[in-house]
């Protein structure tokens, strides 16, 4: 039975993750969600859920033990927050990560949609930036994921560009990111200590199609 600690469980990838891995009979799920009215009531039957905060350190650590894939997916002061999931995976001896991030970290998205993407949230980048620094530094077994913007086509179709090719495409669907998560979940081995953008092939333009 694979275990998976999914925070930051009411985030819309997550929720798509969440009901993929619901159908899998070999993966048992804790849900740490920290604002109790985000619950479907649709939580499936390999699901258990903790209500509760990633900075809550007693908590932390009493979910992570025992588990087998940390999988976060957060928003905010994500830097404080990783430094929080790091030191209880490193309480508890836990080393699989998989954590969503953002494009635009590393200044990585070229042309008039980087210069675009750098006006509308350049400003909310350095927490992102630090937190993925954090893992990197770590001796985890992460996986980062910069995801570009994100829409709710119901539609699984991405690629990854690695940390240190430009970033393709402008937009990708939140199910196509969760779907990239799963498939971590179930195959750990993959993109282990990698850093990749994730992206829709044939999105490229001044800004996502949908804005």
């Amino acid at each position: 039975m694979k275990k998976v600690l999914i925070l930051g469980a009411s985030g819309q990838i997550a929720r798509w993750a969440v009901r993929m891995l619901g159908e899998q009979t070999d993966v048992r799920q804790t849900l740490l969600i920290r604002d109790p009215k985000k619950l479907t009531g649709k939580e499936p039957a390999n699901a258990s859920v903790v209500i509760g905060d990633v900075l809550d350190k007693k908590l932390l650590h009493r979910v992570m033990e025992g588990q087998d894939v940390v999988y976060a997916n957060l928003a905010g002061d994500v830097d404080i927050q990783t430094e929080h999931i790091l030191a209880a995976m490193k309480a508890t001896n836990v080393r699989r990560l998989i954590f969503i991030n953002s494009l635009g970290i590393y200044d990585e998205v070229p042309g008039n949609f980087g210069e675009w993407n750098r006006q509308e949230i350049g400003a909310y980048l350095p927490p992102y930036r630090r937190s993925a620094d954090l893992i990197e530094a770590s001796d985890v077994d992460y996986t980062i994921l910069r995801a570009a913007w994100l829409q709710d086509n119901e539609e699984v179709d991405y690629e990854v560009t690695t940390r240190d090719q430009p970033f393709k495409g402008t937009e990708v669907s939140r199910k196509s990111v969760a779907d990239l998560v799963v498939d971590l979940v179930e195959h750990p081995e993959k993109l282990v200590r990698a850093n990749v953008g994730v992206n829709k092939p044939g999105t490229e333009g001044d800004k996502p199609a949908f804005v």
